[in-house]
């Protein structure tokens, strides 16, 4: 069992910067991967940012490309993902999960590839 609890939530203006924090503790030793997803009220969840432990590679969704950056802390037990420029539209309740058994490179950004999950933080960014 994997347990993850996120940090960092927060409201903001438009253009202003947020860093989220993943922390996870039990068995980690089986985590291959890690990804930030969002909901926004009324859409589906959709996945924003991955990261695959061991030199795997980082993987974005577009919308987020260039502004938002996913990192696992030096103790390997954090994640965090950095946020600037952010937009009205980036407003959601993020959640961080956990993967233990490789994504198939389409599905990086897939929940289905994601056992884990935590229980979300809530992200507000106003006009």
């Amino acid at each position: 069992q994997v347990r993850l609890v996120e940090s960092g939530g927060g409201s903001v203006q438009a253009g202003g910067s947020l860093t989220l924090s993943c922390t996870t503790s039990g068995n980690t030793a089986n985590v291959v991967g890690m990804a930030w997803f969002r909901q926004a009220p009324g859409k589906e969840r959709e996945g924003v940012a991955a990261v695959i432990f061991g030199g795997g590679g980082t993987y974005y969704d577009d919308s987020v490309k260039g502004r938002f950056t996913i990192s696992q802390g030096d103790d390997k037990d954090t994640l965090s993902l950095r946020m600037t420029s952010l937009q009205p539209l980036d407003t959601a309740t993020y959640y961080c999960a956990a993967a233990v058994t490789m994504p198939w490179s389409t599905y990086m950004l897939a929940g289905s590839s994601y056992k884990y999950w935590g229980q979300g933080t809530q992200v507000t960014v106003s006009p």
